[in-house]
């Protein structure tokens, strides 16, 4: 069964006549003649009855005529949806993002993504970076913005922006009356554990560089409960630069060596994006996530 098909036997069942019936489906009579008759070859039985001047449904023509209306209009609204999904009419976007990076570094670039595609659903997924990169493998994430040392091979990583580490600490810290800190500075602190941090991998991994003599008085994943304790001066942290912090934070930053971290735009490599994902693809390679903020 196919689709002229369809619409040749409903134009038929509209007019009841076959001349005006080809004529508004902008198709010679004999034609249409032809299919509607394969189409009762199909159907294996007379869908319409001509006697004289005058056309009827038979009893099969209208027990097809309400299941072949319901095939053309699911057709026509598919037909529409691909085109809307073409056109960025609607957008469907699934973004992650790591969690130890900053929402203010990102609201500039989701508002030029608003600007561009009006029409974007776009939901956030904020979690750990690892389990970014095992959704961007299952398929339940399109991208994903992650500070990660090392991905798998499968992955396409596009460089966004770098920021550094600083210690991040309370009111009446002795950090206070430092310019930076290094790592040897954080032998003895007290030590807030962000549980979520990429940092103790890249100190290791990258920089091969022993982890300084802390004690560790807490471990959390909750970047608001680290905080809140740095800011009661119950330990210190490190932290990216652009992390925002709550008011009585202070930082400073991580020296000797100064280690900085890499914030990619991950899409898994030879996977086909859909207009919308490309769309946003492309604005985060071109968007200046330097600038000021």
């Amino acid at each position: 069964m196919e689709m002229h098909q369809i619409r040749y036997f409903l134009a038929v069942c509209e007019t009841l006549n076959f001349t005006r019936a080809a004529e508004q489906c902008n198709v010679a009579q004999p034609s249409l003649t032809r299919a509607i008759r394969n189409l009762e070859e199909e159907l294996g039985g007379q869908l319409f009855r001509r006697e004289r001047r005058r056309t009827h449904l038979t009893d099969l023509g209208q027990l097809m005529q309400p299941h072949l209306s319901n095939v053309m209009l699911e057709s026509e609204a598919a037909r529409a949806a691909a085109s809307q999904f073409a056109n960025l009419d609607t957008a469907p976007l699934r973004l992650g993002v790591m969690c130890t990076i900053g929402p203010t570094r990102m609201i500039g670039f989701l508002s030029q993504l608003r600007t561009r595609i009006p029409a974007a659903e776009l939901t956030l997924r904020e979690t750990a970076g690892n389990v970014l990169v095992d959704e961007l493998m299952e398929g339940t994430l399109d991208v994903a913005i992650i500070a990660l040392g090392a991905l798998p091979e499968r992955f396409d990583a596009h460089t966004l922006f770098t920021e550094r580490y600083t210690v991040a600490f309370g009111p009446g810290h002795r950090f206070e009356a430092l310019n930076a800190v290094t790592l040897r500075d954080l032998d003895g602190a007290d030590y807030l554990m962000r549980l979520n941090c990429e940092f103790p991998d890249l100190r290791a991994n990258h920089y091969d560089l022993p982890a300084p003599k802390v004690n560790i008085v807490y471990s959390s994943e909750r970047e608001d409960w680290i905080q809140a304790l740095v800011a009661a001066g119950m330990g210190c942290a490190v932290m990216p630069e652009h992390l925002p912090t709550l008011p009585g934070i202070a930082t400073r930053l991580l020296v000797d060596p100064e280690m900085s971290r890499t914030v990619s735009l991950v899409t898994v490599a030879g996977r086909r994006f859909s207009p919308a994902v490309d769309a946003l693809v492309r604005l985060a390679r071109s968007y200046d996530w330097t600038a000021p903020r």
